[in-house]
């Protein structure tokens, strides 16, 4: 019996030992974060300073991310990435971005405004700007530069000015958004629906009925009601017969694609040439007559007089020129000739028969549209001129 009684009291006495050891193992409300603030993916602030949980300090409880959308839907459909890396914002807010549209049907136009390809897209994308936007319809241009006066937002905005183009432009100097989207083409054009994801994508010009049908499908989509709502009967400008491709000036984009003046010695990187005219042209390259200076992405006229040949195949011819200080003429011959009125490009000015272009910014200007052939073009300019590119129609 008193055997019995002694393992009694041995037993509750390590029964009350154990009950006060875990008494003090408990945390004081100063202490580690409970198992419910763990779970919640908490913070712990003390005083503004962040803690690693074991100081005393304030529960800040952050909610549980929301599941995220989709990468891909009905099996096809990707979700479209976001505007980032932008530096200007026109006719929006700063740091507008593509998911702000929910809801609303958005188009994505990479463009830049001295690419004649581009140009030739706008009135296409201004005419459904101005017939769908209150019908819900977002444009949203992405200006992706080529040349380095590109990046000039004032130059965007006066470009704009010029094409009536009032929807919004965000400019992707850094190719960061290009790159995004894994685009390699201006202009390019991207349909993404209420929910944010692309349903058409279609790189170049033309299309335009087929884009605009899409258009209309995504809005319907929407609840848009564009039955009734005609097709736009804008003329399609791309070109359909065979011209000169795009011909570059500066080296850093001429010797890579494998172009080069016709002279010889040919392009001479950051040198001032003397460059003479002799024996015969070839058809697609570019000529030149006195001095010039070689620069990245241009050409620059070291003296008036200076002069630009190019035999082309063609039935239209822009040049991306530019002035360094001031307003520079820059005559326009085509076969030996002064161009004519009936051949000459919507910038060119006649003084009597001269035919000039006066070359006050940096874009592109129209030097000719005529019947489609073959021709031989002469520039001659005055010292200050800069050129980038040919392009052609």
């Amino acid at each position: 019996m008193k055997t019995r009684t002694i393992l009694l009291v041995v037993v509750l006495l390590l029964v009350a030992g154990s009950i006060y050891y875990l008494e003090s193992l408990k945390v004081s409300p100063a202490g580690p974060v409970s198992e419910i603030e763990t779970e919640f993916n908490v913070d712990i602030v003390s005083d503004g300073v962040e803690t690693d949980g074991s100081e005393t300090g304030e529960v800040e409880i952050k909610e549980k991310e929301m599941p995220k959308q989709p990468m891909i839907k009905d099996g096809i459909y990707p979700l479209a990435p976001e505007l980032e890396g932008i530096v200007g914002y026109i006719n929006t807010e700063e740091g507008t971005k593509i998911s702000d549209f929910r809801g609303k049907v958005v188009l994505i136009d990479f463009w830049t405004y001295s690419c004649i390809n581009c140009i030739r897209t706008l009135p296409h994308l201004t005419s459904w700007d101005e017939k769908y936007k209150d019908q819900g319809l977002v444009i949203i241009g992405v200006h992706t530069p080529e040349f380095e006066f590109e990046k000039d937002i004032d130059n965007v905005k006066s470009a704009m000015e010029k094409y009536g183009i009032e929807y919004i432009v965000v400019q992707d100097n850094n190719y960061k958004t290009w790159r995004n989207f894994k685009n390699r083409f201006w202009p390019r054009k991207y349909l993404i629906d209420s929910e944010g994801y692309i349903r058409f994508d279609h790189i170049g010009e033309g299309a335009y009925d087929q884009t605009e049908k899409v258009i209309q499908k995504l809005l319907s989509e929407i609840g848009t009601e564009v039955e009734e709502i005609p097709l736009s009967e804008m003329p399609d400008k791309t070109p359909k017969l065979p011209t000169t491709p795009e011909l570059y000036a500066g080296y850093s984009f001429a010797l890579p694609r494998g172009q080069d003046v016709g002279n010889s010695g040919g392009l001479n990187s950051k040198d001032t040439v003397d460059y003479v005219l002799s024996g015969e042209t070839n058809r697609d390259e570019i000529y030149l007559q006195s001095s010039w200076h070689s620069n990245a992405d241009n050409l620059e006229a070291k003296e008036d007089s200076a002069a630009i040949i190019l035999d082309f195949l063609a039935g239209s011819v822009n040049i991306v020129a530019d002035n360094l200080e001031e307003a520079v003429e820059m005559e326009v011959f085509i076969d030996g000739l002064y161009v004519s009125k009936e051949q000459a490009g919507e910038d060119v000015q006649f003084d009597g028969e001269k035919a000039f272009v006066i070359v006050d910014k940096p874009q592109l200007y129209n030097v000719f549209d005529g019947d489609h052939g073959e021709y031989n073009l002469k520039l001659v300019v005055k010292e200050g001129f800069t050129f980038h590119a040919f392009t052609f129609g």
